[in-house]
């Protein structure tokens, strides 16, 4: 695809929203592997340690990288530079709304199969473009996409 810049206006390419070292789409949302994570300054061991995340499987979204380095920011905007190997792959969600019901079909008529509390952290199963299917606390059902932290509002998962 050519790189089309016009007047004013930004140039695009398929390439600018990729890594440069994992060639994977930037921003991209991802999870805490570790229980305990440095978050940095900048992207090395030489970098002040602004604060630690200190949960598991706290979805975080990927604005950068760099090396063994990717640049997260958690649901609040805050972030730093945190090493590669403390994330995962592994999809969470973070529930924005108190008393979240999760249904037995993505329809909000559909039975209630349990009810999750602002800020637990599910895993992210498929998604449509309104409704996402979660697993928390040996739970399960579809809960609204706006209703979540984690997973891109245009997102679609199979």
């Amino acid at each position: 695809m050519p790189l089309i810049i016009g007047s004013g206006a930004q140039a695009t390419d398929d390439a600018a929203a990729r890594g440069q070292v994992t060639n994977l789409p930037v921003p991209r949302f991802v999870s805490m592997k570790a229980v305990e994570g440095n978050v940095r300054r900048g992207p090395s061991l030489t970098h002040r340690i602004d604060w630690v995340f200190k949960r598991r499987d706290m979805p975080l979204q990927v604005t950068a990288e760099h090396g063994h380095w990717r640049r997260v920011e958690d649901r609040d905007g805050l972030g730093g530079w945190v090493h590669y190997s403390l994330l995962s792959g592994t999809r969470t969600v973070i529930v924005e709304q108190d008393m979240l019901a999760l249904h037995a079909r993505p329809d909000p008529e559909a039975p209630t199969s349990a009810v999750l509390e602002n800020g637990v952290i599910a895993r992210l199963g498929e998604c449509s473009l309104e409704w996402c299917w979660l697993t928390a606390g040996g739970y399960r059902g579809w809960a609204p996409k706006s209703r979540l932290w984690g997973v891109a509002p245009d997102e679609i998962r199979d």
